[in-house]
């Protein structure tokens, strides 16, 4: 509780919803009514004034002023594995070096030495697509990577054996901590250090497990997010991020839309609608929307072509994200796409720029270097400037 109460005064924390295959921008964020891409739909006045977004999500429509919305992303690059790699880094890895995605980033930045939480925990438990977008620490090392959570909601291996008791539980970590300090006497050891952090940290996971079950929350609380898969990995990342953590991505598949796209999103942007409008808030009420950033991001968008089977297909040329919360600027609208949906005509932005703008708005400096040898590496590639109208 104090480690949360001291965040709360001003330590960011990010939850990313990952729309995993694509969403589409014309059925969420840009709609396009009365195109001849712009499918059934109609677009909803918010309460932003003048802004639209789609009918299908009525319940964020009443909360815009505090999303920012990018309509100008053009990415260009619309396959599926090297597309969520891209996304989930801001850049392409090169040859010889794996870049740390933004989980991996927000560990290093923002998790504490001293914390007895993950520092960056991924939900990904749909099989479709699992593979293209696993969490990946990158040349920054094992020790910022996710707790990856494929299975279920819950982390497996982390509770004590049913054949130990609590009492014998505790007694061996106190008699482990006696002969660890006694050995530790007159002596400096990175590795010795290492191994005692390392302890220290697993102790702190086996600890955090209740912060994965949602029977602690009550009944109100759960009714209120839902019995869906996703909205409870929601509550739970909203748990997550209050309880300390730096990063939590909880992934929602599948998007894909090639065929029946209209029905697909019929089904699954209302869900993305409550759930999300929800979280917020849920985390304006706990006092938490000023530190914690929802980022909605997946590796592209979808045509504004609508093909034989009444799909849209892969398209990474204008497509949309948001970002809520955590020092965005809420109500605010970048980027602009033509009359169909085709092109950006205002305000283009790269995945660079877009995640220098979200570092930015953390408090992390996007020009930061780590070092990989001697070689300097910045959190961005050199170049990339965050989006000036977007931090405040």
């Amino acid at each position: 509780p104090a480690l949360a109460s001291e965040l709360k005064k001003g330590q960011k924390r990010v939850i990313m919803l990952w729309l995993a295959g694509g969403s589409s921008q014309l059925e969420t964020w840009d709609p396009k009514p009365g195109q001849i891409t712009g499918g059934p739909f109609r677009a909803i006045q918010t309460d932003v004034p003048g802004l639209h977004i789609s009918e299908l999500m009525p319940q964020m429509a009443k909360r815009m002023k505090h999303v920012c919305t990018i309509r100008g992303l053009n990415t260009k690059n619309g396959d599926h594995g090297s597309a969520a790699v891209t996304m989930m880094r801001g850049r392409r890895n090169e040859a010889a070096l794996r870049y740390p995605d933004l989980g991996a980033v927000l560990a290093r930045e923002m998790g504490r030495a001293d914390s007895k939480v993950p520092d960056y925990v991924t939900f990904y438990t749909q099989t479709e697509g699992r593979g293209m977008a696993p969490g990946d620490p990158g040349f920054l090392g094992a020790r910022f990577g996710p707790m990856e959570l494929v299975m279920n909601n819950t982390p497996e291996f982390i509770r004590k054996l049913d054949s130990i008791t609590d009492v014998d539980h505790k007694e061996r970590s106190d008699l482990r901590d006696l002969l660890g300090k006694q050995f530790a006497k007159g002596r400096q050891s990175d590795a010795m250090n290492s191994q005692g952090e390392a302890y220290e940290r697993v102790r702190g996971l086996m600890a955090s497990e209740k912060l994965f079950d949602i029977s602690q929350e009550n009944e109100k609380t759960r009714d209120r997010y839902g019995k869906t898969q996703f909205a409870e990995q929601v509550l739970i990342a909203r748990r997550l991020v209050e309880a300390g953590v730096p990063f939590v991505r909880v992934g929602r598949a599948w998007w894909d839309s090639h065929g029946q796209n209209f029905e697909t999103h019929q089904e699954m942007v209302p869900e993305l609608d409550h759930v999300m409008a929800t979280l917020i808030d849920d985390l304006k009420e706990r006092g938490l929307l000023d530190d914690v950033m929802i980022v909605t991001l997946a590796e592209f968008g979808r045509t504004p072509g609508i093909n034989a089977s009444l799909g849209r297909d892969h398209f990474a040329s204008a497509w949309s994200s948001t970002l809520t919360g955590g020092g965005a600027i809420g109500g605010s609208v970048y980027g602009k796409s033509d009359a169909k949906g085709n092109t950006v005509v205002a305000e283009e932005v790269d995945a660079g720029s877009l995640f220098a703008t979200i570092y930015s708005n953390l408090g992390i400096n996007p020009h930061k270097n780590y070092y990989v040898g001697s070689r300097p590496v910045p959190l961005v590639n050199p170049g990339i400037e965050p989006i000036a109208k977007l931090v405040k």
